[in-house]
This record gives structure tokens, C-alpha cells and sequence, in this order.
């Protein structure tokens, strides 16, 4: 199988980690992947999929997969199978088994109490909207917490009977001891522990109390001798802090963090939130709705691993951000099914075809190739009298430049024979419901003798084609930033009538009887299709992956 044809762009880690392993400081480098199971990844946990994955591979180190897991009331198993699947359908394998930051909840824990007899953690009573006023702003310091200064001894007490179940949810939190003038507002007086009365989905009713995800990431970074730690650019600000607990614990190893920008892309939300909300409000149909961001989405749509792997290649890693085209990401699956998918026929809007002149009883298994260039088999085609075409390849008043059928005119069936347009036949409310046509049996392979026949049309056989549904995808937003309406309303006012099609009655050739869920097809002059999981014996559904060209605006 060919791989997309694209170049790696630019990625500064790169020279970071060759010169860390050439200097002795890591003897192996170990990165992570660690996601919140609070959602399906999208298309910008790709990028970090394949960053963290990718460097591990070339550098001859390991990637663990971490799921930061200190949020019981938002995850879900549902969730963590997701995840774990997408991550084995790019292509990549995490070092042993799969690690929860739950796993460490005891550790946390402990070093939770000895910040507390360090003096740099208290018990704070304050609520939400307390502690954001005291908080202050970018341009005001805070104010300190008048629990602040509790003893050690008050601080234990109240922290154990916190772990106890004493205090209902949001009554009290553990909060590190730093700078409430701090100009970093993440370096004020954070939150290390909330009071949450919540069941969770890998330690069951054994806490009350979950560690926030600041005092929960380095931690679980420094427990697994995470090297490299590499995560978006929103949490540079979080660095002082990250720095500030391994400076502050007596932890096992002292991980390096480092930022990169996101991938933002056009006509595309990624805010797990929202896609939450499209599935939640029923504006699509589930997590892996093939117009959805969701990786499991685009596999379902047909895109391939190498396609969003090349993708990634393809934009790069920097610190400096920027929008994506999303034709990016159209071109690299174009890209793989032009030189993998392959050929096959199918009619989305059928017209019968009667070839007067052709033997009645008469059958001939026409052999076609599967693919143009590569050397993946043949695929057979009766043909015999009756056929059926797409009622877009016929027009009895024709446009300049139509070069497919017209009365009298000739076109080539592909793959077939030459045949002449003789007499559309129309039903009583004047539309063409049958085309009677006559083939030249001389032109099977060859051209006709004395004329050039400029059309080539594809066909399928009447009595032994396949009937099924065909739905054609469409970007999922009308407008290239979702988040913006010309109207003043949410990104859901920008989402566009046609992202999805349905047409059902469509016509496709015999072999894609037998196709299944891993094969991607060329449907010849319509565009990249593979087979949707709600196919039934008998009964394919096909969902279009991608037009054959960049459409859009046009």
C-alpha cells in the first residue's frame, strides 16, 4: 500500500530531545499522552497523539498513556474505550498497560499532608464566588484567605475529616500556601483538593475528596520519570506552578515541560464541550458521527490512519499557532485514496437504460481493474441488455461543454462498450424514467472506427447491481471561524443544512456486495466512499468520505 505523498514540516522538540539524549541528561526519553476521559478525542488530540507517540518512536523511548482522571462527575468508561481505541487506530502502541492518575491518589494524598506540615497548605472555607473575589485580577494582586494562616494542627484536622465525608461538596478545599500578589494568577494560593462526594469509575466510593488537575499532572509526570512533558500552549502559564510542586516535594524524578500551539483548524470545533453539547442536543447523531471532529468520527467517515498521521506531518509543531486550512486535511486523504482506494461504480441517482440492439439472455463478465496503478486484482461487470446510468449523465437540452449523453449522441460506458442515445422514454408527468438506447459491438476495448466519442460514463448492471443507501457528508459548519455568527448567536446558528445527504435506491456494482468496514472506495466521477456500520445484510450503507476535488465555494 502506497503512503501519502507529503513531507514532515518542522518540529522544534526534535533538536530538544537529540540534544538532552546526546548530553547525558536522559539516558531514554518517555513521553505521555494524557488525556481527561471526559469525551472522544477530536482531530487536535491528533496532533498531540502523534507528537508524543511519534517522538518516543524516532528517539527510541516510550510513551505511556495516562488518563488524568480527577474529575469523577464528567468521565465515563465509555469514554476511556474510546480513547484506548483511537489511540491503537492511529497506529500506536503506549508503553504497558494503560495508567489512571487515580493510581496515585494515595500518593497525592500523602504528599498533599506533607505540604500541610510545611506550612505551604491550608483548609480554606471559602466558596467559589468567595474565592474569586478575593482571587483579584491580571491587573489587581489577591487578597489572602482569612483561613491562611490555621495551624498545621487545625489544617491536618480538618484536611482528614475532609477524607472522611465530614463536609458536604464545596464547603471546604485544600489550597497550596505561595503569593496571592503573584502576577501569575495560577501561582495564587491554588487548589489542590475539592470536596467532591462522587463515584469513580476506576477507585470506586474509596474518596471523597479528588486532587485538582495542577497538583494531579506534574506529580503523575515525575512518578512515571515522564522526561519530556509536552502539552498546548494555554498551560505555559502553569509551568511556574508545575515547577513550583516538584521544587516543593520530595518527588522521583524532575520532568521538564514543555508548550506547544494547538491545532486550530477552519470550519471545525474542537472544544470537547460543545461537542458535547452537538451530541447531547441531538444536532448530530452520537460521538462518531461522520461530520463530527471526533477521531472516531473521521474513521467512520473513511478517512485512514496514514491520512491524519500525514496530516500531522504536514502542519508541523511550533509555538507560533495559526489557523489551518482544512483543505490540509481533505488533500492528505485524498491523497492516500487516490494512490490505495479501490475502483468501483455505483450510481446515486439510477435511470434505466434499455440497449435495443443487444442479444436479449445475452451476458458478458466484463473484466475491470481495481485500481488504475496499483496491482490489487480485477473486479467483474455482467453486462447485457439492460443497465442503469445516472440520470445526471443524460440531457436532452445539454449546457456547453456537456460531453455525456444527448439525443443521438455517443458516449463511452466505461470500461464497456460505445453507445448512442436513440429515444427517452418519459412518464405521464413528462420526466425521463428510461433511455433506449444501441451499443456498437465493435468498441468493446477499442474506438469506433471513423469518430471520436469525447464521454466516458460509468454504469452498473440492472439485474445484478447492488441496491443501496448513499450518504454524502459535508463540512459540518457553513462558516470558515464556527464560533462567530453573522447573526449574533451561538456556533450552532453556523451549522450547515447540507452536511448531510441522504439518498437511498442508488445502484452500485456487484463486487461492493462483499466490501466491509476497513475497505475505501473510489467511486468513479463521485468521490471517496467506504461502507457505514449501519449496513445490513443485503442492504450496504455507503458514507462519502471526501469529494474527488476541493469543491467548496465553488
Amino acid at each position: 500500500m502506497s503512503k501519502p505523498t507529503v513531507e514532515k514540516a518542522a518540529n522544534f522538540l526534535r533538536p530538544i530531545v537529540q540534544a538532552d539524549l546526546d548530553s547525558g541528561k536522559h539516558a531514554k526519553i518517555v513521553t505521555r499522552f494524557p488525556p481527561e476521559p471526559n469525551g472522544y478525542l477530536h482531530i487536535g488530540h491528533a496532533k498531540s497523539i502523534c507528537l508524543n507517540f511519534g517522538l518516543a518512536e524516532e528517539f527510541g523511548g516510550q510513551c505511556n498513556l495516562r488518563f488524568d482522571d480527577t474529575n469523577p462527575a464528567k468521565e465515563d468508561q465509555e469514554y476511556i474505550d474510546a480513547i484506548k481505541a483511537d489511540v491503537e487506530w492511529l497506529g500506536f502502541k503506549w508503553a504497558g498497560e494503560e495508567r489512571y492518575a487515580s493510581n496515585y491518589f494515595d500518593q497525592l494524598h500523602a504528599w498533599a499532608i506533607e505540604l500541610i506540615k510545611a506550612g505551604k497548605a491550608f483548609v480554606c472555607d471559602l466558596n467559589a464566588e468567595e474565592m474569586r473575589e478575593y482571587r483579584g485580577s491580571l491587573n489587581e494582586p489577591g487578597k489572602n484567605s482569612p483561613f491562611r494562616e490555621r495551624s498545621v494542627e487545625e489544617n491536618l484536622d480538618l484536611f482528614a475529616r475532609m477524607k472522611a465525608g465530614e463536609f458536604p461538596d464545596g464547603a471546604r478545599s485544600l489550597r497550596a500556601k505561595i503569593d496571592m500578589a503573584s502576577p501569575n494568577i495560577n501561582l495564587r494560593d491554588p487548589i489542590l483538593y475539592r470536596i467532591r462526594h462522587a463515584h469513580h469509575h476506576q477507585t470506586g466510593d474509596k474518596w471523597c475528596i479528588y486532587p485538582s488537575y495542577d497538583f494531579t499532572h506534574g506529580q503523575s509526570d515525575a512518578i512515571e520519570g515522564i522526561t519530556h512533558s509536552i502539552c498546548t500552549l494555554e498551560f505555559e502559564d502553569h509551568r511556574p506552578l508545575y515547577e513550583w510542586f516538584l521544587e516543593n516535594l520530595p518527588v522521583p524524578a524532575q520532568p521538564r515541560q514543555y508548550e506547544f500551539a494547538r491545532l486550530n483548524l477552519n470550519y471545525t470545533i474542537t472544544s470537547k464541550r460543545k461537542l458535547k453539547q452537538l451530541v447531547d442536543e441531538k444536532h448530530v447523531n452520537g460521538w462518531d458521527d461522520p461530520r463530527m471532529s471526533t477521531l472516531s468520527g473521521y474513521r467512520r467517515r473513511g478517512y485512514t490512519p496514514a491520512s491524519i498521521r500525514a496530516f500531522c506531518d504536514m502542519i508541523g509543531v511550533n509555538r507560533a499557532g495559526g489557523l489551518v486550512d482544512i483543505g490540509m486535511l481533505e488533500f492528505a486523504i485524498r491523497d492516500d485514496l487516490d494512490a490505495n482506494a479501490a475502483r468501483a461504480m455505483c450510481v446515486l441517482k439510477p435511470l434505466k437504460v434499455v440497449i435495443t440492439n443487444y442479444p436479449e439472455g445475452k451476458v458478458e463478465n466484463l473484466e475491470l481493474a481495481r485500481h488504475p496503478k496499483q496491482d490489487i486484482g480485477t473486479r467483474v461487470l455482467p453486462f447485457s441488455r439492460e443497465i442503469f446510468i445516472d440520470a445526471s449523465d443524460f440531457e436532452e437540452t445539454p449546457p456547453d461543454g456537456f460531453k455525456r449523453l444527448i439525443p443521438g449522441g455517443e458516449v463511452r460506458l466505461r470500461g464497456s462498450y460505445v453507445i448512442r442515445a436513440d429515444e427517452a422514454i418519459k412518464d405521464a408527468a413528462g420526466n425521463i424514467v428510461e433511455l433506449r438506447c444501441s451499443y456498437d459491438e465493435n468498441t468493446l476495448g477499442k474506438n469506433p472506427e471513423g469518430r471520436k466519442v469525447k464521454g466516458v460514463i460509468h454504469w452498473v448492471p440492472a439485474a445484478e447491481s447492488v441496491e443501496c443507501e448513499v450518504r454524502l457528508y459535508d463540512r459540518l459548519f457553513r462558516s470558515a471561524n464556527p464560533e462567530k455568527s453573522e447573526e449574533g448567536g451561538s456556533f450552532l446558528d453556523n451549522i450547515n443544512p447540507e452536511s448531510l445527504v441522504v439518498l437511498t435506491g442508488c445502484r452500485a456494482e456487484p463486487s461492493l456486495a462483499q466490501a466491509t468496514a476497513d475497505d475505501r472506495f473510489q467511486f468513479e466521477r463521485e468521490g471517496y466512499f467506504c461502507l457505514d456500520k449501519d449496513s445490513q445484510p443485503g442492504k450496504p450503507v455507503f458514507n462519502r468520505t471526501v469529494t474527488l476535488r476541493d469543491s467548496w465555494g465553488q
